[in-house]
């Protein structure tokens, strides 16, 4: 039986808790899901270090992928907004019967004691400034990479971000080689041992983890991090490159084979557990136990071929946003890959992170059998009344008296979107709808009408008029090469839904980025103020 969190307080009736019982359970490594469920820029200016971003608007989407064990203790927090409160009884209604609200919200953490934290991924960020702190991992400011770039030096420049973030910009000459494969790839890049290799990422952590993992392994080449990233490059006044398309290759048998020892020795250290696939049997309807399944490789191998139950999440993210497909901390993770090196490097850190942590071994090639993408496990989709596209288009023609709202992020509807149509948040749905004309008829939708679904009773409560669905949504729109609109056109709420990232694209002030890179630097002090992480580096 999972220790209760429960103290004698309610609000309406939705059990509270408190920081105390929060805190114990994080000491004492006891499962818990601590969600902050407001949208992500809110959360990323004030959150206590473990408070996973899972806004209310998606919660029908992702609750069964993120907390698949239904009896999960559960906090919703918010800043008082009413936020908290409305999740815990969306998630009550979905199944869990765990679920309470943090009192007073992330004023009264810090009220009671608890430190706050800013950003995204900040588990992540402030273990790769431990990381550095402890092991003195190697790096070269800007400056000194350029110089090597001019003199001509035997050099490999890797670029440890996902392949679309490289795209967006990069070291000029460098290659991408996210993080969870430099062990497996970097022999083939750079044979000779005496050539350089230069690790980069935008700001800090995922050039650390890179460089450190190198150093764990033992290549035999100088190794070091760029140091600060993309955001130390333009600071320096150092040109970037944009849509590069440099990736990694195939490597040999032996490269494989020598990868895979020195991964394992690497996890060994780190205390990465073992399992087979029969051990793993039944972890996944463990009562009590929460357990998440992840494929390490990339993307396109695990469509390819990969083992039943497991989701794909390259093993460089997982490493830097771990809580974003894994919120319930003290959670069992199980990796897999089809050859040791991926699982085993990210293990290595995840264990160093705190996380009970498996590696599956002895799986052979036939049993990675099934093909295509991952799709998250959703509850059954509500009724409602929908409309085709090409319809919805006759009638804006005829001037009906229609009113659409778009779900989707704000970052689509600014790229495009349905002519007319009004952006709004789920999560801010009645502030939302006072902004918009009245009118006989209300049609929701999203990206696929995947979101919106699942607000259209929530509209019809509000709103005199009918309220359809867009069968389809943009993409069923769009793909009828029916008109679209750009730009903020209709904002019906404010564009909170996701945080601009200091160290996203070369436009931002060189005091932001210089502010981030501060930020980072403060918290190792920050973690030890804290004092709930369970870190301990190799």
């Amino acid at each position: 039986m999972t220790a209760s969190l429960a103290s004698s307080d309610t609000r309406a009736d939705i059990p509270q808790t408190t920081h105390a019982a929060v805190r114990a359970a994080l000491l004492e490594r006891r499962e818990i899901a601590l969600l902050d469920v407001r949208e992500e820029d809110p959360h990323a200016q004030a959150h206590p270090l473990f408070a996973a971003n899972l806004p209310l608007a998606r919660i029908e989407l992702d609750a069964y992928a993120k907390l698949p064990r239904r009896d999960v203790p559960i906090v919703t927090i918010d800043d008082g907004e009413g936020l908290a409160e409305l999740a815990a009884r969306r998630l009550i209604a979905l199944g869990y019967a765990d679920v309470r609200v943090f009192a007073g919200g992330v004023r009264g953490w810090a009220a009671a004691g608890g430190e706050l934290f800013r950003d995204v991924n900040v588990p992540s960020k402030s273990f790769g400034e431990l990381v550095e702190a402890e092991r003195h991992t190697p790096s070269l400011a800007a400056e000194e990479v350029q110089a090597l770039i001019d003199s001509g030096v035997d050099a490999v420049i890797v670029d440890a971000r996902r392949f679309d973030e490289y795209q967006t910009m990069n070291i000029p000459g460098s290659t991408s080689v996210p993080g969870a494969e430099l062990v497996l790839r970097i022999a083939e890049l750079a044979p000779r041992p005496e050539t350089r290799v230069i690790v980069n990422c935008a700001g800090r952590t995922r050039s650390i983890i890179g460089t450190q993992s190198l150093v764990n392994a033992g290549i035999p080449n100088p190794v070091a991090a760029l140091r600060n990233g993309t955001i130390g490059w333009t600071l320096a006044g150092q040109k970037l490159e944009h849509g590069a398309d440099r990736r990694f290759g195939e490597v040999s048998e032996a490269t494989r084979a020598r990868a895979g020892e020195s991964a394992r020795a690497v996890a060994d250290r780190a205390g990465v557990r073992r399992t087979t696939l029969a051990g793993i049997d039944g972890w996944g309807r463990q009562e009590g136990r929460t357990s998440y399944f992840f494929d390490v490789r990339t993307p396109e191998e695990y469509e390819a071929g990969h083992l039943p139950g497991f989701r794909s999440v390259p093993g460089g993210q997982l490493v830097q946003e771990t809580e974003m497909v894994a919120p319930v901390r003290g959670a069992r993770i199980v990796l897999a890959d089809s050859d040791g090196v991926r699982a085993n490097m990210s293990a290595s850190w995840l264990a160093q992170m705190g996380w009970e942590v498996y590696v599956v071994d002895g799986a052979d090639a036939a049993e990675f059998r099934e093909r295509g993408g991952w799709r998250a496990p959703l509850p059954p989709a509500p009724a409602a009344r929908r409309i085709l596209p090409e319809t919805l288009s006759r009638s804006l023609a005829a001037g009906e008296d229609v009113v659409i709202l778009d779900f989707t992020t704000h970052a689509n509807y600014r790229k495009r979107h349905i002519p007319g149509a009004w952006w709004a948040l789920r999560s801010q749905l009645a502030e939302a709808i006072k902004q918009v004309p009245k009118a006989s008829r209300y049609v929701l939708t999203c990206g696929t009408s995947l979101l919106a679904q699942y607000v259209v009773a929530e509209a019809q409560a509000l709103v005199d008029g009918e309220v359809w669905l867009l069968d389809g949504g943009n993409a069923a729109w769009f793909a009828a090469g029916l008109a679209e609109e750009q730009g903020e056109t209709r904002l019906a709420s404010p564009a909170i839904d996701r945080y601009r990232r200091p160290y996203e694209g070369t436009d931002n002030p060189r005091e932001a980025m210089q502010g981030y890179l501060d930020w980072e630097f403060g918290l190792v002090a920050q973690l030890g103020r804290d004092g709930t992480h369970h870190f301990k580096v190799i």
